[in-house]
């Protein structure tokens, strides 16, 4: 059997947290984002809104694979901001994800180290307050039902969908009631066998594309 690849996990809302370190402040916002342009838009709204900071650095991630990065010191000494919080997105294996640090200034410097430590630690704090959602591939899988039995069969997706950590579509209802549901890989198999022992054999599941999906 083939292992089902796995994806980096994305966060469900947006998280905002402040520390202080040394009387200045370092306010993380942590926030979803489907693509770059997304990611620009919450990096825009942000500066807009704390426009008198001295610095606001950035780091995102995005793509299904994580492939695309980019990050910004805004003004802090190179490496100490944009690049540290990147490594925390990237150790926490995020995409779809932007963060943005704002920095206060206190008037005592923390120096490299320092600067190092506190945007990481900000970006660190924020995450451990989201919601985390994985990912994961599912296979569409279509069945039509007789009406006379679309209830019994409705009965029995509803629980098998719960049991195998699949997700079951609204039913459609046509010349026949159509269900769509949505099944890892790995238990396809045990569909087929389950809905032809709950249908007496006269219904026959039809394995359609794959998709990723969002799993809280």
């Amino acid at each position: 059997m083939t292992t089902p690849r796995s994806y980096p996990s994305t966060i469900a809302d947006a998280v905002t947290n402040e520390i202080v370190i040394k009387k200045s402040r370092f306010i993380a916002h942590v926030a979803p984002a489907a693509s770059p342009d997304a990611a620009d838009e919450v990096i825009t709204r942000d500066k807009k809104q704390y426009w008198d900071a001295r610095h606001n650095c950035v780091a995102m991630v995005t793509g299904v694979l994580g492939d695309r990065a980019r990050s910004s010191d805004d003004g802090e000494p190179s490496g100490t901001a944009g690049v540290p919080m990147l490594e925390v997105l990237r150790r926490r294996e995020l995409t779809d994800v932007v963060a943005v640090v704002t920095r206060y200034f206190g008037g005592i410097k923390l120096g490299a180290g320092g600067l190092i430590r506190a945007y990481s630690g900000a970006v660190s704090e924020a995450l451990d307050l989201a919601v985390i959602v994985r990912r994961e591939t599912l296979t569409r899988v279509t069945l039509d039902v007789a009406h006379s039995d679309a209830g019994r069969i409705d009965n029995v997706l509803r629980e098998w969908v719960v049991a195998h950590g699949a997700r079951l579509d609204e039913p459609r209802y046509g010349a026949t009631a159509t269900f769509e549901l949505w099944a890892p890989p790995a238990v396809l198999h045990q569909l087929t066998a389950d809905v032809a022992a709950a249908s007496a054999g006269s219904v026959v599941p039809v394995v359609g594309e794959d998709r990723i999906v969002d799993v809280p």
